[in-house]
């Protein structure tokens, strides 16, 4: 039989589960592209968390990852239309959309903890931002996702322009790639999703991912080699629907600003370069992964930014031309 206590302790976690279920007014389906293990996906795990903790469980957070609701080029459609409340967005995939949104992935502008830091809150910052308003949606947060990229190989180290002449490799978006392409690299548009299973069939010969999400997607398992620098800068924008989000209440707003904030501050990296324990990973699990020095990222760096600069003013104009001014005064 059960005792006096147990039936007391049970009804009171029933009232208090009952009083949560009551006290979430409001559901925030949160849709994003990255699988559990990768450092953005755990971070907005946090996010939930915090976002309960912050409005007194007011808001549910429903949380869609590894791209099982949405495939990732359809996340800004899903937000502006109303299907869902909110998503994680890549900045490397606004693609046409909002081009200005890729000036970030200009190969060695902006890729030290320094720059990265002076452009949270920055007037380029809200310029972007403005951008996304015209778009139909809100951004309510610049969350880091990497300054890094480590080139993979199946067949060689890729430290100098000569060693990715003819080479298949994984595109990111056509700024970008006008820089794998100065290279004499052959980009090819995939999602990170299929990247894996393109390489581990010699679809591709060589990918091109963030130093930790090569390790959390397993390109250890499919690729020998690996070359990384500190590249470029790689945000997620978190963004919400601007009618949902102007029918929250104020406090209930300022709570979910605040998680996301928490969000924004936990992402910000410090450290110069690459990661070692980064590399570490990759190492430990069978890969050659090394870090490019100084000479060799001079080498790339004058192959690849006067290109991937042509092709984002090209893309934006004179507009593009404000923006850079606004990054390189920072």
């Amino acid at each position: 039989m059960k005792t006096i206590q147990s039936v007391i302790t049970g009804l009171a976690a029933f009232a208090l589960s009952t009083s949560l279920a009551f006290a979430q007014e409001f559901t925030m389906r949160l849709s994003h592209q990255f699988p559990p293990s990768h450092h953005t996906a755990q971070r907005l795990e946090q996010f939930k968390a915090d976002v309960a903790a912050e409005t007194d469980g007011r808001v549910d957070v429903q949380l869609f990852g590894a791209a099982q609701l949405y495939k990732p080029s359809q996340h800004h459609a899903a937000v502006a239309s109303g299907e869902i409340e909110a998503a994680a967005i890549i900045n490397l995939q606004w693609g046409n959309v909002i081009p200005e949104m890729s000036v970030t992935l200009i190969p060695y502008l902006m890729s030290s903890p320094a720059s990265q830091k002076a452009f949270i809150g920055s007037e380029a910052a809200e310029l972007l931002d403005e951008k996304m308003r015209e778009k139909g949606i809100r951004n309510i947060a610049w969350i880091v996702d990497t300054n890094d990229l480590i080139f993979t190989s199946s067949k060689g180290l890729l430290q100098k322009p000569d060693d990715f002449k003819g080479v298949k490799i994984r595109g990111l978006n056509k700024l970008f790639d006008s820089g794998l392409e100065a290279l004499g690299a052959s980009p090819v548009a995939m999602p990170g999703s299929e990247v894996y299973q393109a390489l581990q069939t010699g679809v591709l010969d060589a990918g091109v991912t963030g130093v930790a999400a090569a390790y959390a997607r397993k390109f250890y398992e499919v690729q020998k080699y690996g070359t990384a620098s500190a590249i470029f800068l790689a945000f997620d924008n978190l963004v919400v629907n601007p009618k949902w989000w102007d029918g929250l209440p104020a406090d209930v707003q300022e709570g979910i600003e605040r998680a996301a904030e928490k969000a924004v501050q936990s992402s910000l990296i410090t450290h110069e370069g690459v990661l070692s324990q980064d590399i570490e990973n990759l190492v430990s699990s069978g890969m050659e992964a090394v870090v490019l020095d100084d000479a060799q990222i001079d080498e790339l760096k004058r192959t690849m930014q006067p290109a991937v600069r042509k092709e984002f003013l090209n893309s934006v104009g004179d507009e593009g031309e404000r923006l850079l001014a606004l990054i390189e005064k920072m």
